[in-house]
């Protein structure tokens, strides 16, 4: 498996003959810096985490452009419909799929999940986590927004993710001290990605708490360069 990171939350994963695509904020996206046409090349799946913008990104479009399934929750599945997404996959947490040549399952997440649409907010279902499971591949636990919150230890107990993508960017999420001790308390993974900083001024400038409050623990921290595919 190959892992690209977009800025913020997004994330390409390429793997066998498939290319999935993870909360694929890419237009507005002031970290996302490389080139849209290739960051969207083969897509056969979107994830998305939840309902904000940051978040849904670039979903319908891309979706539209390349006949990607999109899998999320059943609410934000509606509203992809209602824009003309045709290739859906909703869900709910607690859920799996099999979207074929590997799995999907949307775990718990705390943090709220509306739009804002013509001024108004509209609910969107609830925020999620999301677990990609592929025969001979690393597992992935993409957290989306959250805070901490002890069932985390429950979820990496039943669904032994390798790799884990952690927000840390404070405010909107769980910060960097936190964030850390999500892993070594709950997590326990082998490599962990800090996600969802560096994006906008209210958002942790960098990643370097992160990485100094797990000097010396077990699990590797990965902070790839953005735009750059990282082989696990």
């Amino acid at each position: 498996m190959k892992i690209t990171w977009f800025g913020h939350s997004a994330f390409r994963l390429d793997f066998g003959d498939k290319v999935v695509l993870i909360d694929p904020y890419l237009t507005g996206n002031p970290a996302f810096t490389g080139n849209r046409q290739e960051a969207v090349r083969g897509v056969t799946h979107i994830l998305v985490t939840h309902g904000h913008s940051d978040h849904y990104g670039d979903t319908v479009e891309i979706a539209k452009e390349t006949g990607a399934t999109v899998a999320t929750n059943a609410d934000l599945a509606t509203w992809f419909g209602s824009k003309g997404v045709e290739r859906l996959e909703p869900m709910n947490t607690g859920g799996s799929i099999d979207a074929g040549g590997f799995s999907v399952t949307l775990v718990r997440a705390d943090h709220s999940a509306a739009t804002i649409e013509n001024g108004v907010s509209q609910a969107l279902g609830n925020a999620n986590g999301i677990i990609v499971k592929a025969e001979g591949e690393p597992t992935v636990y993409h957290l989306g927004d959250t805070d901490i919150f002890s069932d985390l230890a429950l979820i990496a107990e039943i669904h032994k993710p390798d790799i884990a993508f952690v927000p840390i960017g404070d405010r909107f999420t769980m910060g960097a001290d936190t964030a850390a001790l999500a892993v070594r308390r709950f997590l326990k993974t082998e490599r962990v990605v800090p996600i969802h900083y560096a994006t906008f001024p209210l958002l942790a400038p960098n990643a370097d708490q992160f990485v100094a409050a797990l000097d010396g623990e077990r699990t590797q921290v990965i902070v790839p360069a953005k735009n750059d595919a990282v082989a696990l």
